[in-house]
């Protein structure tokens, strides 16, 4: 499986007001694991930045000023998205606008979303996270994905950050006991990554404890029964098993 982590950075939050596209950045992802392959593009958008929209990114008008237009980069933007499964947080902003700077273009009407799948990771975090903070700050925050270098957003670098937070939200640690012998299946933007052993494996060794070790394990929970007047949660599970 195929998958292109995305981000885009814009001059402003409207397309409605003209707003363009100044950066486009995409790390690449097969079977899950990152490939080394990546699209860093900045963009001239023949307008001005916003201000609030320089706070964020801090891209100015004079950076851009030499750069590509979006249509000298259109088609190999394409070529490194097309047939593969696009990873945005908050997709519907990023989408909106590169299907406005497609749709600008003379010769293609076409839609992101005719050319690929998209995932949403924020819908998946506010799925797995419900009332909590789920910007792509927070998820670095909660899954220990380290994002120091994040001063200002950046498409390349927060799609980097964000591919780790993806893979740590929908498999986590389980893809650590991945290997050779080992067959993974992703099962969904909202489940574990499930890793079946080879049947070939070693049988893992039973260690029953002895008669000794039981009395003693008895007398300790004499002792915790004791002292909690008969609340020893793992007295009564003992009893409950032996009924």
């Amino acid at each position: 499986m195929r998958q292109v982590v995305l981000d885009t950075e814009t001059t402003g939050l409207e397309t409605e007001a003209g707003h363009r596209v100044i950066e486009i950045g995409g790390v690449e992802l097969v079977d899950r694991k990152p490939t080394g392959r990546h699209f860093h593009r900045y963009v001239n958008p023949q307008r001005q930045v916003d201000d609030g929209a320089l706070s964020v990114h801090g891209i100015t008008n004079e950076f851009l000023a030499d750069k590509p237009l979006f249509a000298d980069i259109a088609d190999e933007l394409l070529e490194f998205i097309d047939g593969a499964e696009l990873i945005i947080h908050n997709a519907q902003f990023d989408v909106m606008f590169l299907d406005y700077e497609f749709g600008r273009l003379a010769q293609s009407r076409r839609r992101v979303e005719e050319v690929c799948t998209v995932v949403d990771t924020l819908a998946i975090a506010r799925h797995k996270h419900p009332g909590q903070k789920n910007s792509l700050d927070a998820l670095c925050r909660r899954y220990d994905v380290d994002n120091s270098q994040r001063i200002l957003h950046g498409a390349l670098l927060d799609a980097e950050i964000l591919a780790d937070v993806y893979l740590m939200m929908t498999g986590g640690q389980t893809a650590l006991f991945a290997t050779e012998e080992t067959e993974t299946a992703a099962v969904g933007p909202d489940t574990f990554e499930i890793v079946r052993l080879s049947a070939d494996r070693p049988r893992l060794r039973i260690v029953v404890a002895t008669v000794a070790e039981m009395e003693r394990h008895g007398l300790l929970l004499d002792e915790l029964d004791k002292q909690s007047r008969g609340a020893c949660v793992w007295r009564q599970e003992a009893l409950a098993l032996a009924d």
